[in-house]
């Protein structure tokens, strides 16, 4: 006869406690614009059947849907439960009894001493002529003296004392009142873990925290001696976080993208358009208004226009702290939930760069240990020497100094994302520039102050008036006729040639066509000699532009050009090559004649 079959014994849940901090190390760090990553790994010994993993010490900040829990060995993990425990705020410390002890034995000993100076006064008033001969009085006032001055002495001295204590029970209180460490880390992770056998198993958690970030930073160095690759970028990352946790002996990944949840492709709502119809109103008894002598306009209440109707966009609710996840992956309705309950992370205004297809992941060299402090903390990424062009611009009519730019070409792989560079000049802090964002092989301009070696004189302008026309004493049939010429010169003090060097000047514009403007020198083609838009026709457009240029080569090294491409604000450029400790001179000249020559005229 067989026997009847037996189930076997259910295997009892095995309880494992592990400590976050002690009882695992971060394998890597992913930090975002506005959030990080962390990967954190666990290894420990499960038992056979269903083992209950309690994982407490997790920050606050952890984002409850962005939780995903990886094992590495013979076991299923099936579920994962969070919860928050209550904080813990010590009312006192060790120190905090030892001052308050300290306070009540220095108070006590100051009561003593008290009473002793008013025993000794009380003393000295009880002597009298029939108990103290006139012989002793001296050594008896001699001693109370003494003994006096000594609890005197020891009188301030416990005041002081007792003054100083209490500054330290206050603050050591207020010490006490900060929250510890501790209570930034009362997550708890509960992970159900079932095992075929024993053995040992890893697991990994990896979860998102807020505050936590980077931004880009550069040093911008240029050396003014050096002709091949003057200039040395440096790209730097300033890191900060606050996220509970301190980040020791991490590699850290620095990611350009913005985590983004529920984003969509806009919709366009109708775009309607209709005839404006006068808003009629009702018509209703209203004996107090007819009274004061108001009618009412008769008519009804229009309705509502459908197109006036816009849509509203509702922001979903936000999941409670308590939640639980599968292991692995999400199943398609678990992360549509997920997704309608996620809280909407802010766009930050930081750029993205475009290294491999849409953004670049820079990897820091090492590894980096950042406290949890909220401080700045920066580390370099690469050091670059990109292609950089020298140009020099001055405006002398304004100030007589010379602005450095250089025109710096990203030839590097890595993508330039916007920053703050500060610029050193030979070793010298200049400023600070912003950096805009640059892909590989494009360019930017980077002020780089002034050059003090690039001298310019500017005198005073020279001006001349002449009349020309019929009549002796008619001057409404004369012209009056306004010369200029104003004088640039330009020294070179450094000790190597400079090119690329602009000076901008600027000659009269007319609004009216009773001013005409003539370009002499340079001979730049001119689109015409004066007026408004439309007052020039264009013959004497032709004959004004004939035998000019759009540039010209004034001298060796020197070409005059109009300013922004075109004459329409009169603004004349000249670009040029300064040879070493050379000089050059520069004339500009032009004519403003006003017909007839008594017309008032205004900016001369």
């Amino acid at each position: 006869m067989s026997e009847p079959s037996v189930d076997p014994p259910a295997f009892q849940p095995t309880s494992i406690e592990l400590q976050s901090v002690t009882d695992s190390k971060i394998v890597s760090v992913s930090l975002y614009p506005t959030q990080a990553e962390i990967v954190r790994l666990y290894k420990f010994a499960v038992h056979t059947g269903q083992n209950q993993v309690n994982i407490s010490g997790l920050p606050n900040l952890l984002e409850a849907d962005s939780l995903r829990v990886e094992g590495r060995g013979a076991a299923t993990i099936h579920d994962v439960t969070l919860s928050l425990a209550d904080e813990h705020v010590p009312q006192s410390s060790a120190k905090l009894e030892e001052l308050l002890n300290t306070r009540e034995d220095t108070a006590n000993a100051l009561t003593r001493c008290e009473e002793a100076l008013a025993s000794l006064k009380q003393y000295l008033g009880s002597l009298n002529v029939q108990s103290l001969s006139a012989a002793q009085l001296e050594p008896v006032l001699e001693q109370y003296e003494t003994t006096g001055a000594r609890l005197d002495r020891r009188k301030a001295e416990l005041t002081r004392e007792l003054l100083r204590i209490g500054r330290e029970i206050t603050a050591e209180r207020a010490q006490i009142a900060v929250p510890p460490e501790q209570n930034k880390l009362r997550t708890r992770a509960a992970i159900g873990v079932f095992a075929q056998g024993a053995g040992d198993v890893e697991i990994a958690l990896i979860y998102a925290v807020p505050l936590a970030s980077w931004r880009a930073l550069y040093d911008i160095r240029v050396d003014m001696d050096t002709k091949e690759s003057p200039v040395k970028l440096i790209y730097k990352a300033a890191i900060k976080q606050n996220t509970g946790e301190s980040w020791d002996n991490v590699p850290l990944q620095l990611e350009t993208s913005i985590p983004t949840f529920g984003l969509g492709v806009p919709a366009l709502f109708p775009w309607n358009v209709d005839i404006y119809q006068p808003m009629a109103y009702a018509s209703y008894p209203d004996h107090s208004r007819q009274r004061s002598g108001f009618v009412r306009p008769q008519g009804g209440w229009g309705p509502v226009p459908h197109a006036a109707i816009q849509p509203m966009m509702m922001a979903g609710s936000v999941a409670g702290r308590r939640s639980r996840s599968s292991s692995r992956s999400r199943s398609p309705s678990r992360a549509r939930r997920r997704s309608s309950h996620s809280p909407v992370i802010l766009p930050a205004p930081a750029e993205v760069a475009s290294s491999g297809n849409i953004n670049a992941t820079f990897r820091v060299p090492g590894l980096v240990t950042i406290p949890c402090d909220d401080a700045v903390h920066n580390f370099t990424i690469v050091e670059l020497k990109p292609e950089a062009k020298m140009s020099w611009v001055a405006v002398p009519k304004r100030e007589a100094k010379t602005h450095l730019t250089a025109q710096i070409t990203n030839a590097s792989e890595y993508t330039l994302l916007s920053g703050t560079a500060s610029v050193y000049v030979d070793g010298s802090f200049i400023a600070r520039s912003a950096v805009p964002p640059v892909s590989p092989q494009e360019s930017f301009d980077c002020p780089l102050g002034l050059d003090p070696s690039i001298r310019i004189t500017y005198p005073p302008i020279i001006k001349k008036l002449s009349q020309t026309g019929f009549g002796f004493y008619n001057l409404k049939q004369k012209s009056a006729t306004h010369s200029f010429t104003q004088r640039i010169t330009v020294h070179n003090t450094k000790s190597v040639a400079i090119e690329g060097l602009k000076i901008i000047d600027q000659i009269h514009g007319s609004r009216n066509a009773q001013i005409k403007v003539k370009l002499a020198q340079p001979a730049l083609a001119f689109g015409g000699e004066g007026g408004g838009e439309g007052t020039v026709n264009d013959a004497d457009a032709d004959a004004a532009g004939k035998g000019k240029a759009a540039s010209v080569n004034v001298s060796k090294g020197v070409v005059a050009q109009w300013d922004g491409g075109d004459e329409q604000d009169r603004r004349v450029s000249w670009v040029c090559a300064v040879p070493a400790k050379g000089k050059i001179n520069l004339t500009l000249e032009w004519t403003v004649t006003v017909s007839p020559a008594d017309a008032r005229v205004i900016g001369l």
